[in-house]
């Protein structure tokens, strides 16, 4: 059996989750759910990151003990996750004892390769993003990802040898071309190392919301070497039964301000430690609101656990996936929202279903196919099963492109509304009548395996109006019989009203 495993970052708890983490979370959840169909084995991994001095200084801000303020934030990720129909394997913790336990003992592999020593750190440091900044990328004293004021610091600390691994890194790209994927980010990481590598600061004395450093406690562990080791603690590191079977991960999912911590420093603390490393980092934009990055400064997060006090989340999750590519960065407004529902959702595939099941309820005869299956579809409507299927399996496994293959399942299901429409079945005889709802059950049937990856509330609805057991892509065939008891449901979605 094939393996995949696939991981999004571990989100920062400073604040509830919104739009942009939501967006990371649900792209997983569609690539976790579609191997899953193909019948492999699947590890999907999603939590939390509690350490720092941001979260020490949110928790004093509300008022509450550090551990009081993250388990109340933890708390609102789960929820939001379970509203969105989120089907992670593992959420894990960045203060769970057991992860807190594998990076001490990463660390330790790290200073005993001889890459961690002691200095001192006088430089940037952007607190938002726990982030060390270099004087070069500094303009008017803000940070160059996210536009806040940065703190000039001067502290004792440890360093990684990240400069002793410029090359390393350049010979891996070169024999792994798709480790970052886009290209063009992959060419923006290659460019940076080009550069040259600064040695990393990997421990702080200003905190004590942390992991200890092993080897002087005065230090707490940097939040990015303890966040990262996630992916493989989540594992039971080293020797645990999960980390011989899934590691290394086959892809990572990153927003694009945190592409060079994974792309860069992440594999050169593999390299280090002596573990392999990950196959592919899938770098995506962000969701905008009116051009600007979502911030708390700005007011304008758009929280996903109120959308879906108004939309469904099938319909949210419809609206992220197809709206644009996952590269691009794109602008959210709830009008848009509700034009995507109300379109492509209500009168486009509620519609399909609602038209056929009603039709199919009152029928009394068998439904099912002729010898030849009607080619009317195929050569009129431009139907093809086998090859939405390909284009499919395509989009999520190779070019990721979640918006193309949405774009295609809907155009299959506009074909099987021509076909309805053109045939005018209301008008046919028993006979011929049983052929034509064979013809668009059997496809929506199919279509509904399909859509289990994207919009599973949906598809399950669909699966119980149509008569069948949900099923998986082995079953994703045209077959010489439908078997199903067809009964009309309620509308899969209902219309929204669309604000100004």
């Amino acid at each position: 059996m094939e393996k995949f495993y696939i991981t999004t970052p571990i989100f920062y708890v400073n604040d509830k989750p919104h739009l942009g983490t939501a967006f990371t979370v649900i792209i997983a959840d569609v690539l976790a759910r579609w191997h899953r169909l193909k019948k492999e084995k699947v590890f999907f991994l999603t939590g939390t990151d509690e350490h720092g001095e941001k979260i020490e200084k949110a928790a004093k801000s509300a008022g509450k003990s550090t551990k009081e303020f993250v388990d109340s934030v933890v708390l609102q990720f789960k929820k939001a996750w379970e509203k969105l129909d989120i089907s992670y394997d593992k959420f894990i913790r960045t203060t769970d004892p057991k992860h807190e336990e594998a990076v001490i003992r990463f660390v330790k592999l790290l200073w005993n390769n001889g890459d961690i020593y002691k200095g001192e750190y006088i430089g940037w440091y952007c607190v938002p993003d726990e982030t060390f900044i270099a004087d070069s990328e500094v303009k008017d004293e803000k940070c160059p990802n996210c536009g806040r004021p940065v703190e000039r610091i001067k502290e004792e600390a440890y360093f990684f040898r990240l400069s002793r691994y410029k090359d390393r890194l350049l010979g891996f790209y070169e024999k792994n071309p798709d480790f970052v994927i886009p290209d063009f980010r992959g060419k923006e990481v290659i460019n940076r190392v080009k550069a040259g590598l600064n040695d990393l600061d990997i421990t702080r004395i200003s905190t004590t919301w942390g992991i200890g450093f092993p080897f002087d406690k005065k230090h707490t562990i940097y939040v990015w070497l303890d966040a990262l080791t996630n992916y493989i603690s989540a594992l039971d590191w080293p020797g645990g039964e999960k980390f011989d079977e899934f590691w290394p991960a086959d892809l990572h999912i990153v927003g694009k301000d945190i592409n060079w911590f994974h792309s860069v420093v992440w594999p050169a603390f593999l390299m280090s430690a002596g573990v392999s490393i990950p196959k592919s980092i899938l770098v995506h934009g962000w969701w905008t609101v009116s051009g600007a990055k979502m911030s708390k400064s700005l007011k304008n997060i758009v929280d996903p656990s109120e959308l879906t006090k108004t939309y469904s989340a099938d319909g949210i999750r419809y609206f992220l996936l197809k709206e644009k590519s996952i590269w691009e960065d794109g602008d959210f407004s709830e009008s848009a929202l509700a034009s995507a529902i109300n379109g492509e959702l209500v009168s486009g595939l509620g519609n399909l279903v609602a038209r056929v099941t009603t039709i199919a309820e009152k029928f009394k005869g068998d439904i099912k196919g002729n010898d030849e299956i009607d080619e009317y579809m195929y050569k009129v409507c431009g139907f093809d099963l086998s090859s939405l299927i390909k284009k499919v399996d395509d989009c999520l496994c190779k070019t990721y492109r979640t918006d193309i293959a949405l774009k295609d399942i809907m155009s299959a299901v506009g074909c099987l509304n021509k076909y309805i429409t053109d045939k005018e079945p209301w008008k046919l005889a028993s006979a011929e009548l049983g052929n034509v709802l064979y013809n668009v059950l059997e496809p929506l049937r199919i279509i509904s395996i399909i859509l289990r990856s994207f919009l599973p509330e949906t598809a399950d609805s669909i699966f119980s109006q149509i008569g069948v057991e949900p099923q998986d892509l082995e079953k994703a065939k045209m077959e010489q019989h439908f078997t199903g008891k067809v009964k009309r449901g309620k509308n899969l979605f209902r219309l929204v009203e669309i604000s100004v």
